[in-house]
């Protein structure tokens, strides 16, 4: 398959999307039918080494894949980029983790809870693995979960952490997932109580987030190479650029058919109105322009084959985290003069809103912490958080 062909798929999948936004709000989780037409179209495969049948795309396309997800359903596309992504994580393992799974099957659908939420304590033939963890997009049509733990009895000053990947059907889900906004990723907890994993089923975290690992010398692709944060961030802040894209053209179109109270005038002859469409406009792409530079960049880090250096890394989540903050203000902006309509259940734009403000809180895009963490690192200082 062509790298046009693919994303063209998704583009003709999107009213699809949009049409089951509300199915997948009331079920709280991707509605079955839509994931299974997105996994027909080959997405999953997109970052699949080629070495096991894979495509190994460029991230340009997979931004232009997430944004179009994102304009027909926040949360599936959010559920659908991450799971996409997840492929990649495992591209990065070694390659005995990579023959077995990829060996036997042609990708992955899987969460990836990396937070230390877990502890693996060193067993004959592996680790054995118990924990709890939050966050667990995808895990509603998973065959794989992927979860992070602390080795027990490592260093506590520097304590290791890894990521594991493990069958769904050794884990529990749990129906925690009961949020304002997001609500159709079906993010619900995953429960892992004494699994052995075998070693090699095991990535060190820590490497991971330079651009080195045992996949980017396996595959020799600078695709391996990217560091690991940033193209978590940027998986995450695609859909949300999509999402705020598809509000304005919302918007626009409202402003044609929408009544001033105590007037003769439609919204779109006032002023005001025009001026906030073509601010909305600018901005959402200005988001989409920043979105694909950073995209560009961390592309660059891969070809490179030099480590992205924390202090950089700490740049790029500071922009990431700029341009989510981006989208949901433009979202803010058109909802605010859209009337009172805008919020009943049945409007794309309320959805719209509750998930951007929800998918905003997200903690790679806290524009309190992610500044403070590169304005310490610019002026020498150590970081005080995870990048």
């Amino acid at each position: 398959m062509q790298e046009r062909e693919l994303v063209e798929r998704i583009r003709e999948l999107v009213p699809l999307v949009a049409d089951h936004a509300a199915q997948a709000e009331r079920e709280r989780k991707p509605v079955d039918a839509v994931m299974k037409a997105i996994e027909d179209t080959g997405a999953y495969k997109f970052f699949v080494p080629k070495r096991y049948g894979g495509f190994e795309f460029s991230l340009k396309s997979f931004m232009e894949i997430g944004m179009l997800l994102g304009e027909g359903c926040l949360s599936t596309g959010w559920v659908v980029t991450f799971c996409m992504e997840h492929n990649w994580l495992l591209g990065l393992f070694n390659e005995q983790a990579q023959d077995e799974i990829f060996g036997r099957q042609p990708y992955i659908i899987a969460p990836g809870a990396l937070a230390p939420k877990g502890t693996a304590t060193p067993v004959d033939g592996g680790y054995r693995i118990s924990g709890r963890w939050e966050w667990g997009t995808g895990v509603m049509h998973a065959d794989w979960v992927m979860v992070g733990a602390v080795t027990v009895g490592g260093d506590p000053d520097s304590p290791e952490l890894c990521m594991y990947l493990i069958p769904r059907d050794q884990v529990n889900v749990l129906d925690t997932w009961h949020v304002a906004g997001m609500v159709g990723t079906g993010s619900n907890d995953i429960e892992v109580t004494d699994v052995v994993v075998p070693g090699h089923l095991r990535q060190n975290i820590t490497d991971m987030r330079g651009g080195g690992s045992p996949g980017a010398e396996l595959h020799g692709s600078a695709t391996y190479r990217m560091p690991m944060m940033p193209v978590l961030g940027l998986t995450a802040a695609a859909p949300a650029v999509g999402a705020a894209r598809k509000a304005v053209a919302l918007f626009r179109e409202r402003l044609s058919s929408r009544d001033v109270y105590g007037t003769q005038e439609k919204q779109a002859q006032r002023a005001m109105a025009q001026a906030r469409l073509a601010n909305a406009q600018v901005a959402v792409e200005n988001a989409e322009t920043l979105l694909l530079h950073i995209a560009r960049q961390v592309m660059d880090w891969g070809e490179s084959g030099q480590r992205c250096e924390t202090e950089e890394r700490a740049h790029l989540r500071l922009q990431i985290a700029t341009v989510v903050r981006q989208a949901r203000d433009v979202v803010r902006a058109v909802v605010e003069a859209s009337g009172a309509h805008a919020h009943f259940l049945d409007s794309p734009l309320q959805r719209s809103l509750r998930d951007l403000h929800t998918l905003s809180c997200h903690t790679v895009f806290d524009m309190d912490v992610g500044a403070e963490l590169y304005g310490r690192l610019l002026l020498g200082f150590s970081p005080n958080a995870p990048v």
